[in-house]
């Protein structure tokens, strides 16, 4: 399975995988204009990963904004990661998010409520400015 190695634009985040680390990273905003486009590459592989994959799946967000089908295809992922889990694949998310962005942090505990694998939801501090 080929990796995932997506540049992110202004309204589409950086999208990286690493089959062998079993890692799938995202970053940036994400209202693309057409969102089956851009996640179902995404979908697959996870599939694939949590099917044949070696390591427990590690999920990394930083995700800054998500539209209404973004946030579909995240429950999609979500959704794969969960049948996964009761199936005994080890898997987990770590959503990082800027503590100034309470919208992002309250969706995804939104999401976490309806995980059953470790789900950590991270605040960091901007150290940009």
């Amino acid at each position: 399975m080929n990796d995932i190695a997506i540049d992110g634009t202004q309204s589409t985040p950086d999208i990286r995988s690493d089959w062998d680390a079993g890692t799938l990273t995202m970053r940036g905003d994400s209202y693309p204009e057409n969102t089956f486009e851009l996640y179902s590459g995404v979908l697959n592989w996870v599939d694939h990963y949590l099917r044949d994959g070696e390591s427990p799946l590690e999920v990394c967000l930083e995700l800054v904004y998500l539209n209404t089908s973004s946030v579909k295809a995240m429950m999609d992922i979500f959704d794969l990661m969960e049948e996964a889990h009761l199936e005994g694949k080890a898997c987990s998310v770590d959503w990082r998010y800027d503590v100034r962005n309470e919208r992002i942090a309250e969706l995804a505990e939104e999401f976490k409520e309806d995980c059953s694998f470790p789900f950590a939801i991270t605040p960091v501090e901007d150290t940009s400015s």
